[in-house]
């Protein structure tokens, strides 16, 4: 079940690596393989996806290790893909491999006693992060000899982090809550899963696709060893990463403005999300003073669990998520009232049904081509993760967690993550990457923060 390689005690800056063993699917599951499609293979060049969860209570670190790892080696005989590689067939096509004979997810025990929970969360960037979650800077394609899954769990002075990392080619955000929430129910003592994967990928996309992939020129050895053609450059600006929390009432403020004076031809009032798009990015718009002719663009990865036909249920896992683009002049956003943004959002939104996924599959699979993590477009604002997501009802026996936080990876200038506020009801965390004069003058508007 849970396979241990004891280690000698490494010390990473404060946090102390205790013991690295791997965990399998609690009984055998026989060889499985499984086809990635469309949906899944444009993220092989990002990096793997990581999150944080913070946690005060759980007294016993080393019995709580082993109910987690018991856990996991339940949970893992439904998400089977996630204890896998990933493999190509005779005609280099991706896929998920998994038998009984492979490692299974990697499971991290460390110790950062110095550290307290409040010193976690209370943390804007992600530096005080970078030690806490597995696979900084590992990029996506390197599931083919690595890990699909893998969790630090780090013992702090009261209370633990679980780091996780996942390969994006493999889950989106709302597969990756589907796992953390399986996962916390068997820790809680449920026999089985209340809702299994459904994980028949290929009925929402049956197009064989062949790669070529090249790695970054920055990517690590064994990335380019993984991958053959040509060598796409990557360089990274200096960022700042900062946290903003909005309140129940900041989030009712900004969706009363923004449906004051809705325009001609909008669909329908303006949900949360799209006020609280638009309020992101005129204000990330105005902090990076922009030409009036510079064009801007908003990015939305949008959930087409329900726009696909036929639909697929919402425990459909792998990938099914596709970008969401639209661009105006930084001059006519800025000029305008709120809701033009909102209504270019909404508008955008609405438009992306089963005909123009339809349409945006076949013209990549005529011409596959990799992304890389920052490819959302000219000085862009991309959302990812949801506050949709329970990410505060994972609760694996001691409570829940006091913080949910995005790691370093995949992280450029105007990437933002939204999270459930820790508060609940309508609040919402607004996860936000910068460069550092834009971030500092974002600091200090007054409009955007909701501040008289």
């Amino acid at each position: 079940m849970a396979g241990e390689v004891a280690k000698e005690e490494t010390v990473v800056t404060n946090v102390k690596i205790l013991k690295k063993s791997n965990v399998k699917p609690h009984k055998p599951l026989g060889k499985k393989e499984c086809q990635l499609v469309t949906f899944d293979l444009p993220y092989l060049a990002f990096y793997y996806n990581q999150k944080l969860l913070i946690y005060k209570g759980a007294e016993n670190f080393e019995e709580t290790v082993e109910k987690l790892k018991d856990g996991l080696a339940l949970v893992l005989e439904d998400f089977y893909q996630l204890a896998g590689k990933l493999g190509k067939d005779e005609e280099e096509v991706f896929k998920v491999e998994y038998d009984d004979d492979m490692d299974g997810a990697e499971v991290i025990a460390a110790a950062a006693e110095g550290i307290e929970v409040a010193d976690l969360t209370d943390e804007e960037g992600t530096s005080k992060f970078l030690d806490l979650i597995p696979c900084n800077k590992i990029l996506n394609f390197e599931g083919l000899h690595r890990p699909l899954l893998a969790v630090q769990l780090t013992k702090l002075k009261d209370g633990l982090t679980i780091g996780i990392a996942f390969n994006h080619a493999v889950l989106d955000g709302t597969s990756t809550w589907h796992f953390m929430t399986s996962w916390a129910e068997l820790c809680c003592g449920s026999t089985s899963i209340s809702v299994p994967p459904f994980l028949e990928r290929t009925k929402a996309r049956n197009t064989r696709v062949k790669l070529n992939l090249s790695p970054p020129s920055d990517a690590p050895e064994s990335a380019k060893s993984a991958t053959n053609g040509e060598v796409i450059p990557s360089v990274d600006p200096p960022l700042r990463e900062r946290l903003f929390k909005f309140s129940e009432s900041a989030i009712d403020q900004i969706k009363s403005k923004v449906n004051t004076n809705p325009p001609e031809g909008s669909s329908a009032p303006f949900s949360t999300f799209q006020s609280l798009s638009a309020h992101v990015w005129l204000a990330v718009t105005r902090a990076r003073q922009l030409k009036p002719e510079d064009y801007t663009v908003y990015t939305v990865f949008a959930d087409c669990r329900k726009r696909v036909d036929p639909p697929m249920p919402e425990s459909y896992f792998g990938n099914l998520i596709q970008a969401i683009f639209t661009v105006t002049a930084a001059g006519l956003l800025l000029a305008q009232p709120i809701e033009f943004a909102a209504g270019m959002i909404q508008q955008a939104i609405v438009k992306h049904d089963a005909k123009a996924i339809d349409e945006r599959n076949k013209e990549w699979e005529s011409n596959p081509k990799i992304f890389q993590y920052k490819d959302a477009g000219v000085n862009c604002v991309a959302v990812g993760s949801s506050p949709r997501f329970k990410v505060y009802d994972v609760d694996f026996g001691w409570g829940k967690p006091e913080s949910v936080r995005s790691g370093s990876n995949n992280r450029f200038d105007g990437m933002v993550y939204l999270y459930q506020g820790k508060n609940g009801g309508r609040s919402i965390d607004v996860e936000i990457s910068l460069e550092a004069n834009a971030m500092e003058r974002l600091e200090k508007d007054k409009e955007f923060l909701m501040e008289a």
